[in-house]
């Protein structure tokens, strides 16, 4: 290296450092340290030696900033690998073994696809590609609409553009020239990315596989030909800017893998997940309904289904009482001037239903629990003695979703919150939310749930105008949730911009068995409500003070709970959630009345029995309490009556022999006592 050759230091995740000439990409460094390191290599992380540590946002693939926006350059970031290197930098060179490799892959194959689809059909207008968690998507402007004909022809397209092994190449172009083609085009989707995400005087970045060149921030893979594994799933609409008054987009979803075997991996889950389905279950199972003449998003729950919420509430408010709570109720209409005061009206009125005028005033339909909370709090006077006073609710609440938003259990318009508000004083805030945070795990402990995961959502602050209250106020809510975390060595992500308006929350993710993440539990920092609604404690110093506030809802809602239970269990729920835990078969007329000794005995145990007396074929009887996911089943015949006894088929297991009656009953009643998972 010449004296007057600039180099460049390259921190690996090792703590060695490489000097190389600055330009060198990483590419370069893989090559480097071994060629199989460079061959499967997909991307590299880097961030400037003299930047601060912090991590970027991992879901920075999903928005269209991050598409298309300006780039940081302070900031940790993914690049290409063919990416020239002019400063200092720490580097990690990213394979298929890296989370966010797959969803550079991804997004790669979302360029594959629209290089196909414009060669098919070239009239056709783009939207943006992002990746997902899933998969990927592009939306397409075209006014003939697309088949699952054309998808089979674009996948074909697909596979050959894979086969030219085409460089993904970057290229820059002055802003102005950029918008001027794409006005020659008319396409004016790319116009308005180029307008919204760039300024005037800039460079745009634009990325090229053969004759394909779509605006984009990148990266990608280095090649088409590392899009091995990927196929398209289905066709939607969707609005652009998600306007119904703009023109309707076709939006081609698909998903992508490093390998054909993770790839039919996803599909063998899925159509497990099919199997799953809660509406399915819900309706073979008898579970619940959605009645058309009632209304969308409106429940109703069947004898069994309301048996197995009855055993959630129970616990929960039991477990509620166990650590502290006060259970209180509230009205379901409240005046509008309430939500007024709450700050609801202003921030969140696009979810509430519609006013109710009535002869004395305007009421709403309550969409959450907590100004009927405060409203209690406030109806007498505190003192620091009575603090932490812990309010909670299984409350009715009732929020407006859009029709093309609702999806059974899961999303509705009016569902079950296990609200609790917990006013305390500053100093027992951490406390108060690290055992919000137990009492969460122990919710999904009990329920069958052993892992889950843990976001921190934090406030935009450059979007002021949707979040009250003030910087201090805001630093220091965030500063305590994230000091319980760390204190309980919980690792958790940062979600900035994704806050309540009233203050930071903790969101508490479980996975089920299929490895899927469902937002439930929720603990929430509130600096705002008590100085809305002016609510008070005297201190020790005989003064009056702010209290604080803690939202915190661990079911989230009872039917969200609940039908991520029916799929997570794929409707065979554990002994002591079952709505009909035992089923009893005798196997002639004249073992009836054993049968019914042996129900009575059940009943008096606690065990929630029913009894097939039908002129029916034993094994017909046998067939219809498995197909309806029954614990046990119980067969009576001669041998059994004599003996007092029981032939057991277990769930799952078949046939487990005869086993005495009251050994049956008291190995039922520890499995249930213990709330146990399996049988």
């Amino acid at each position: 290296m010449s004296a007057s050759e600039k180099s460049i230091r390259i921190q690996l995740p090792d703590g060695s450092v490489k000097e190389l000439p600055a330009g060198s990409t990483p590419f370069d460094v893989a090559n480097g340290i071994s060629p199989r390191l460079a061959a499967a290599a997909v991307v590299a992380r880097i961030k400037p030696l003299h930047a601060a540590a912090t991590a970027a946002n991992d879901d920075e693939t999903h928005s269209e900033a991050a598409m298309y926006g300006s780039e940081d350059p302070q900031a940790e970031r993914l690049v290409d690998l063919s990416t020239p290197l002019n400063e200092d930098v720490s580097l990690q060179l990213l394979t298929e073994k890296d989370p966010d490799a797959l969803k550079v892959v991804r997004h790669s194959a979302a360029h594959v696809m629209a290089t196909a689809v414009l060669e098919l059909f070239p009239e056709t207008k783009l939207g943006h590609g992002p990746a997902t968690d899933s998969g990927f998507f592009y939306d397409f402007y075209r006014p003939t609409p697309f088949t699952p004909e054309d998808l089979k022809l674009i996948e074909g397209r697909m596979a050959e553009v894979v086969a030219r092994d085409q460089k993904f190449v970057r290229e820059w172009e002055p802003r102005e020239e950029g918008l001027a083609r794409f006005k020659a085009e008319n396409d004016f989707m790319k116009m308005h990315f180029i307008e919204r995400f760039t300024k005037p005087g800039e460079e745009i970045s634009l990325y090229r596989n053969g004759a394909f060149v779509d605006f984009c921030r990148g990266p990608h893979v280095p090649s088409t030909g590392r899009v091995k594994a990927v196929k398209l799933t289905n066709l939607a609409g969707a609005y652009w800017l998600g306007d119904e008054k703009n023109p309707q987009l076709q939006r081609i979803y698909g998903t992508a893998f490093f390998s054909k075997k993770e790839l039919d991996e996803h599909f063998a889950r899925l159509e497990e997940a099919a199997k799953r389905d809660h509406r399915v279950l819900g309706k073979q199972l008898d579970l619940f309904s959605i009645q058309e003449l009632a209304g969308a998003g409106l429940i109703f729950w069947h004898p069994k289904g309301a048996m197995i919420r009855k055993i959630m509430e129970d616990w929960m408010r039991e477990e509620c009482i166990r650590r502290g709570y006060d259970m209180v109720y509230t009205p379901h209409v409240m005046r509008v001037n309430l939500w007024q005061t709450s700050g609801h009206e202003g921030f969140y009125s696009q979810n509430f239903f519609t006013k109710m005028e009535l002869d004395d005033a305007d009421y709403r339909l309550k969409p959450m629990n907590c100004p009927g909370h405060i409203l209690i709090y406030k109806n007498s006077p505190k003192s620091y003695r009575d603090l932490p006073v812990r309010y909670a609710e299984l409350g009715n609440v009732y929020r407006y979703e859009r029709s093309g938003t609702m999806h059974g259990l899961l999303r509705v318009r009016g569902f079950t919150q296990d609200d609790a508000h917990i006013f305390c004083t500053p100093e027992q805030i951490e406390e108060e939310v690290a055992a919000c945070i137990d009492f969460a795990q122990a919710v999904l402990k009990t329920f069958g749930f052993n892992d889950f995961k843990v976001e921190l959502s934090t406030w935009d602050p450059k979007d002021r105008q949707s979040y009250a209250g003030s910087d201090e106020k805001w630093e220091l809510a965030i500063s305590s949730l994230e000091n319980v975390l760390k204190r309980k060595g919980i690792p958790y992500k940062t979600i900035p911009g994704e806050a309540a308006f009233y203050g930071p929350k903790i969101d508490i993710k479980l996975v089920d068995v299929l490895g899927r993440l469902w937002q439930l539990s929720t603990v929430q920092f509130d600096f705002n409500l008590p100085a809305r609604f002016e609510l008070e404690y005297v201190g020790e110093d005989g003064e009056r003070h702010q209290p604080v506030m803690v939202h915190r809802a661990l079911f989230g809602s009872v039917e969200r709970f609940f039908g991520v239970l029916i799929e997570h269990y794929a409707g065979a729920f554990p002994l002591w959630l079952a709505p009909v835990q035992v089923g009893l078969v005798p196997i002639s007329e004249r073992h009836l009345e054993y049968a019914q000794k042996v129900q009575q005995q059940l009943q008096k145990a606690g065990l929630r029995v029913e009894l097939d007396s039908r002129n029916e074929k034993m094994n017909a009887k046998i067939r219809d309490f498995t197909m309806q996911k029954v614990p046990y089943v119980l067969i009576m015949g001669d041998k059994e009556a004599e003996a007092n006894a029981v032939s057991v088929r277990t769930r799952g297991k078949g046939d487990q022999g005869s086993t005495p009656l009251d050994t049956f009953i008291a190995n039922s009643v520890k499995l249930i006592e213990d709330k146990a998972v399996e049988l």
